[in-house]
């Protein structure tokens, strides 16, 4: 059976699978207190993924509370200096950016899907962004897992989108249609400087939760898709923290403007958190 045969297989067996009640199974057991439970589950995670503690703020897997805490672990102060211009919102692999046109973005060479579905079917939100730029980042379960702005933002919308929760990794991005406008996700539209922006924060198989810094959990909100507008505004300067996955996935940017991405830059890019993925020009 050849490779590209077992990456279809192994999206397709995913279909039949009740990803939501995996998910919460898995959520509640990243939640043990157990001490020796989740010692266990910590120091194995880190053996199989080969986790970099020496960044950690906290360096001692058996401090955590519970593997959810160690998971979504802050880094030191200096382990992720800001560059300039544009930042990568996450540790990661940049698995595709580009220009956004006629509203479709790229998923995987292939594959694309519409902008419009990403941000929860309403025209109105999406039209901004139908002739702007993306790029997305996938967190690997050895990756730090906060989410911080890739420019100043002025918060102006959160939508939750329900959804299925394939997992997120090559396999399901070349073998299920418009994957990242399938799974659940957090939509946050920013205002700033260079227009509009919207973070998209896309749930996966396992992923038991979604985190903002401004409402803390907000996944799962249920079976409809939810928009909370805000009047008072919540505004978070470049590189501040913005949400954390509990269990890892992908961030979605998108822009209204087309952003001068480095051209040094390929896709398959292993990238951090504060790295400069463009330059910008001062407004």
């Amino acid at each position: 059976m050849t490779t590209l045969s077992l990456s279809r297989l192994f999206a397709l067996i995913q279909y039949p699978l009740p990803h939501h009640l995996i998910s919460r199974l898995v959520g509640k057991l990243a939640e043990t207190r157990i001490g020796w439970l989740k010692n266990l589950l910590i120091k194995a995670f880190i053996q199989r993924f080969k986790v970099d503690m020496s960044q950690a703020a906290e360096p001692d897997p058996t401090a955590y509370l519970c593997f959810n805490d160690f998971f979504t672990r802050a880094l030191k102060p200096d382990a992720r200096p800001l560059g300039e211009g544009l930042l990568c919102p996450a540790d990661g692999t940049l698995s595709q950016y580009g220009v956004t046109r006629h509203g479709t973005l790229v998923q995987a060479k292939g594959r694309a899907y519409s902008v419009t579905s990403l941000l929860g079917g309403d025209m109105q939100r999406a039209e901004p962004f139908r002739q702007g730029s993306f790029a997305t980042v996938y967190l690997s379960p050895r990756d730090y897992h906060r989410v911080h702005m890739p420019l100043t933002g002025t918060l102006r919308e959160m939508v939750y989108v329900p959804g299925r929760i394939f997992s997120v990794n090559q396999a399901t991005a070349d073998h299920v249609p418009a994957l990242f406008a399938r799974n659940e996700r957090l939509v946050c539209i920013f205002d700033t400087e260079h227009g509009p922006m919207a973070m998209v924060l896309v749930g996966a198989m396992i992923v038991a939760a979604i985190e903002t810094v401004w409402a803390g959990q907000i996944t799962p909100l249920g079976n409809e898709v939810q928009s909370i507008r805000f009047d008072t505004p919540i505004t978070l300067e470049r590189g501040a923290e913005m949400g954390r996955f509990k269990l890892g996935s992908t961030v979605v940017m998108c822009f209204s403007e087309e952003m001068p991405f480095d051209a040094a830059l390929t896709f398959g890019d292993s990238v951090q958190m504060g790295q400069t993925l463009g330059a910008l020009s001062t407004p």
